[in-house]
């Protein structure tokens, strides 16, 4: 007996999980949203918020957009990474992160209508769970997943209703996985994972405490304090993270994996907040206390038939870098609105496809990343002389060497000032989070050749619209004065096509095609006296086609072809087009 019957399941309400329930309900399909627990995120585990995903929620709306805003801690906050000995003592070196250094802060600027943020997942989630739920999805909480079984035609799910004690079976169209590290979902499939789980043990220290004389004249989300005995993994380095400014406050403290978890009671946290603040009278109010393990692992397919993985059951790895919930999002924007085309007729089932083909490499990419960068404070460690030994007189008298003036200590901090600078690739790696391009049979290149990248690509976000890439933001304007960026004219669950003076043909085109397969196709022509004109010239010299050219972007913006002019055939050429992407 089937208790429930809905279009698509979501397991979890995490931020792949609530990000999926809101868009498909904003494309205007059924979902049901389940939750083993009565509460959402009750600690503030992700929090870098990326330009990327903010796009996703100006996309959903301006009012998610700027919800998002009001409870972020804006960029201009998040500041310099700190290096010290505490935050009261001496302060070794920092770097400016997050788009803060001007250089970065232009491109930042230029690549997106959006900003960075700190918005930890204590206020993401409920943020995303109830667009979700106003928009139309069914969420139940207290209800834990137990096991699946697919077939041609679904999946029935059965669940158990925590508050009853009783079972209850879901059946769905199609089923979304977004149940964490753990995930029973991706087991059940036996999806392949590579790495390895648990290759460290971490805990988080939740407080609150008024460290303003320490931090506000130096802005940061992350102090790492570099001492004997402060550790992190077994790295020598404690880390104070910024929750709030500057009241709440998250410690994360190593401790042996191949050892029992430690007890974690006041004392103890305490006198942790004490050693990395160096305030030995400092009174905390500890909110809570976990411990976690660090993950290097990454399915290597996230799909199986009518059952799909996002999130941390896709991707698992450390919170380096920030792009934990972030990729988590992105990896919703790019399912949901292939699912959303299926299951209104409007695409075949191999479209579905193309969500392993395009999510899988940056499953991989970003796990691979995220490890690379803890391996990246080796330098810092071996330019102090923490390295070697647990001799804290020992290390104590390395670090001080630095302030000597002979040439071992110019050399010293030379070498420090280096590997602090080069964490830029974790803490202001813009391109990694903006150059995703994708290859798979839901983008159509026309054998045109990927633009090589001119700078680091990691660094660095380059635009393009080659096919497989975002559509790159340009400022646009109204006859009014009103700018919108490129990114607001495409999206929204809709196919748009942008084109020029003199390519007028395109629209005509796309009403025809649309009309045909019956799906709506937007089109602009951005030019003089239309209803939006590149005024600045941005739009122009980033297209990389001409006037009459068009550049065709799918629901998600990222760009799915395009004609550098008009062709001889616009209808035919468009038809074609639509009929490989959709899988018709």
């Amino acid at each position: 007996m089937v208790d429930i019957t809905t279009d698509v399941l979501i397991i979890g309400t995490g931020p792949a999980g609530s990000s999926s329930a809101a868009l498909l309900s904003s494309y205007g399909i059924e979902n049901v949203v389940i939750n083993r627990y009565r509460w959402l995120a009750n600690t503030p585990r992700a929090h870098i918020t990326n330009q990327r995903t903010m796009e996703v929620l100006r996309d959903l709306g301006h009012e998610v957009e700027q919800e998002a805003y009001l409870f972020a801690t804006e960029q201009e906050l998040m500041g310099e990474n700190v290096f010290c000995e505490s935050l009261a003592g001496e302060e070794i070196g920092r770097m400016k992160s997050w788009g803060t250094h001007p250089l970065s802060k232009a491109e930042h600027l230029m690549s997106s209508p959006t900003f960075m943020n700190d918005l930890p997942q204590t206020f993401m989630e409920p943020l995303l769970f109830k667009t979700a739920c106003k928009r139309g999805s069914n969420a139940r909480m207290n209800t834990e997943y137990l096991r699946h079984v697919q077939d041609s035609d679904g999946v029935t799910t059965t669940c158990l209703d925590r508050m009853t004690g009783k079972e209850i079976t879901i059946r769905s169209k199609y089923l979304i996985g977004a149940d964490g590290g753990n995930s029973l979902v991706a087991e059940h499939e036996d999806l392949p994972i590579a790495g390895k789980m648990g290759v460290g043990g971490s805990m988080n220290i939740l407080f609150k405490a008024d460290l303003s004389k320490y931090v506000a004249h130096r802005p940061s989300v992350l102090y790492w304090v570099m001492q004997p005995g402060a550790d992190v993994g077994g790295i020598g380095m404690g880390l104070v993270r910024m929750i709030r400014p500057w009241n709440e406050w998250l410690i994360v403290w190593g401790y042996d994996i191949n050892e029992p978890a430690p007890v974690v009671d006041q004392q103890m946290v305490t006198d942790v907040a004490r050693q990395l603040v160096g305030d030995p009278g400092l009174e905390i109010e500890l909110l809570s206390a976990n411990t976690w393990t660090v993950n290097d692992a990454y399915a290597e397919q996230l799909s199986k038939g009518r059952v799909f993985i996002m999130g941390d059951a896709a991707h698992r790895h450390p919170p380096s870098n920030g792009l934990g919930s972030n990729t988590s999002i992105q990896d919703a924007f790019n399912l949901c609105w292939k699912l959303a085309s299926v299951l209104k007729g409007q695409a075949g089932q191999a479209l579905l496809e193309s969500y392993n083909t395009e999510r899988a490499p940056i499953a991989k990419q970003i796990v691979t990343r995220a490890n690379q960068s803890i391996g990246e404070f080796g330098p810092i460690f071996e330019a102090l002389g923490m390295t070697g030994g647990s001799d804290i007189d020992n290390i104590k008298a390395n670090m001080d060497a630095r302030c000597g003036t002979d040439p071992q200590a110019e050399a010293q901090r030379a070498a420090l000032n280096a590997a602090i600078a080069f964490k830029k690739y974790e803490f202001d790696a813009h391109g990694i989070e903006m150059n995703q391009r994708y290859a798979s049979d839901a983008i159509v290149t026309d054998e045109q050749v990927e633009p090589a990248f001119a700078k680091d690509e990691v660094l660095h976000y380059q635009p393009t619209t080659w096919p497989g890439a975002r559509i790159p933001h340009a400022w646009v304007f109204d006859a009014i004065g009103g700018k919108h960026s490129t990114l607001d004219l495409v999206g929204g669950g809709k196919f748009t096509l942008l084109t020029g003076l003199g390519g007028e043909a395109w629209c005509e085109a796309a009403k025809a095609v649309g009309d045909a397969l019956g799906i709506e196709i937007v089109c602009h022509v951005i030019g003089p006296r239309q209803t939006y004109v590149d005024h600045t010239g941005d739009w122009a010299r980033t297209r990389e086609i001409g006037d009459a050219g068009c550049v065709f972007v799918r629901p998600d913006q990222h760009v799915c072809w395009r004609s550098d002019a008009l062709s001889v055939d616009p209808k035919a050429d468009l038809k074609r087009v639509m009929i490989s992407i959709l899988a018709l």
